[in-house]
């Protein structure tokens, strides 16, 4: 009996030391005052997504962080504890920890340039503006790493973005919210397991 634990468990360890890793960042600030607001969707969609593969995070250095395992895949969900502007921090430590390529990552952001619940997938990009991916691109050094851009608007007076964009959700938007959760969730299944060109074809303007 010792004998095939002993097989089985080292062939398992074996299986998941050559799994393919991939990292999915979600971008957020830490604290409830934050919990809902429309800066932390890259939070929700992890949230969500962790939901739905009944699996829990689990406070480690410089985040929350869930594994999942998923056809030959190890899904490292990361939640950033470093607020938004120091990003690249954490995102650079979990990187090197489980030694993931830069092609292997998935961060998500909000993004005011795009419809509300719009959904695009791009392999670089600017930071636009946005002080999360001004960390990520200043630590990584590169503006070269797969984003997913979550669509939240600019319904917002002149002078009056950043309380638009640490608002509340409205009571339509959480509405219609579920819904692109349950889309973001493909989106990311389909970045680990199709790649990255298949799901920009498959989910872009979705």
């Amino acid at each position: 009996m010792n004998f095939w634990n002993r097989f089985f468990g080292k062939r398992n360890s074996q299986e998941t030391n050559t799994m393919k890793k991939i990292l999915i960042v979600g971008l957020g600030n830490i604290g409830q005052e934050y919990e809902n607001t429309r800066h932390n969707i890259g939070f929700k969609v992890l949230d969500y997504l962790a939901k739905e593969e009944s699996i829990t995070f689990q406070t480690q250095k410089l985040g929350d962080v869930a594994e999942y395992n998923i056809k030959g895949r190890k899904l490292f969900l990361l939640k950033p504890s470093t607020y938004m502007n120091l990003s690249g921090k954490a995102i650079k430590y979990w990187m090197e920890k489980e030694n993931i390529e830069k092609e292997n990552i998935l961060v998500i952001t909000d993004d005011l340039n795009l419809s509300f619940g719009t959904i695009r997938i791009k392999a670089k990009g600017s930071d636009g503006g946005h002080n999360g991916l001004k960390s990520i691109q200043a630590v990584l050094n590169t503006v070269e790493y797969p984003r997913f851009r979550f669509g939240i608007s600019d319904q917002f007076k002149k002078g009056q973005q950043v309380d638009y964009v640490l608002g509340e959700w409205t009571s339509e938007e959480n509405s219609i919210l579920i819904e692109r959760l349950e889309v973001a969730a493909k989106v990311i299944r389909s970045f680990a397991l199709a790649g990255l060109s298949n799901t920009m074809n498959e989910y872009n303007g979705k």
